[in-house]
């Protein structure tokens, strides 16, 4: 993976304004879809049953969040799962809140053995409770992560056979073969409700223009943690409220040479 490739897809994504379908949890809605508008994409949140396979087979990515799951929901995401499986549209799933609940852990499974996935992206917890590892989960927030993230990516990307972003302080992004880290972001993020949410939207817009789904995972984090550290140097003083929109202001304003000067990821062994 050359440097110039992951820099060059923001521009891509802008070129082609992918349509997104996000199923996405009634917290973050609202704040994906700016997200995603700033960025240069087309957001669309489409839920009921009845048009998600026509929805899904449209659009250039389907982006599954579990955080405010309902049997509706389910019935919906897997309908629209098939569907963009059909038609070679890839499927991002965000597992929110795996393992804090037994229905949580049964649809995130039952959504992983039925649907092809093409990226998973959530916390170490989220992570290795899908891959059957023993962490702690509280609520929907990463519990204990003193284990080692790299470790759990490669092993749950093989195990699975698809690319796994971890998230965390650095994130990690493995195929099971190749690895990288990506040490952009801030800490700012944890304190505005959605931008893991956001993130996984981000990476499915992303993914839309590039097949490379490593490539496309890799491109998305950087973009999104250049952002955020731009966004929080204006912000400095003002706390999170301002963060936030600043933030939104970021992701419509960043360019290209942005990144090329303050992104930091590498690929590891």
């Amino acid at each position: 993976m050359e440097k110039s490739q992951v820099f060059n897809l923001l521009n891509k994504v802008r070129e082609v304004n992918p349509l997104v379908h996000n199923i996405t949890n009634v917290v973050v809605t609202n704040f994906t879809a700016n997200g995603l508008l700033a960025l240069g994409a087309s957001p669309v949140m489409a839920y009921a049953a009845e048009e998600v396979a026509d929805m899904a087979k449209i659009a250039g990515a389907l982006v599954l969040n579990m955080g405010t799951l309902h049997s509706q929901v389910v019935e919906s995401m897997m309908i629209a799962g098939k569907s963009a499986n059909q038609s070679g549209v890839p499927v991002i799933f965000d597992p929110v809140g795996t393992g804090a609940t037994p229905y949580r852990t049964e649809t995130a499974r039952r959504i992983i053995n039925e649907i092809e996935i093409a990226v998973i992206r959530g916390n170490a917890a989220e992570i290795a409770n899908i891959s059957g590892e023993n962490w702690d989960i509280k609520g929907v927030d990463a519990g204990n992560t003193k284990g080692n993230i790299r470790e759990l990516a490669q092993k749950t990307a093989k195990k699975l056979n698809t690319i796994v972003i971890i998230t965390g302080k650095d994130d990690v992004v493995s195929n099971g073969d190749q690895t990288y880290i990506v040490r952009n972001g801030h800490s700012l993020l944890t304190k505005v409700t959605g931008t893991g949410c956001l993130l996984t939207s981000v990476v499915g817009a992303f993914a839309s223009v590039e097949t490379d789904y490593m490539l496309a995972s890799v491109a998305a984090l950087t973009t999104y943690g250049v952002a955020a550290e731009m966004a929080a140097k204006r912000t400095a003083t003002l706390g999170p409220g301002s963060f936030q929109i600043e933030f939104l202001n970021q992701l419509s304003l960043i360019t290209e040479d942005d990144l090329r000067k303050y992104s930091s990821f590498e690929r590891v062994e």
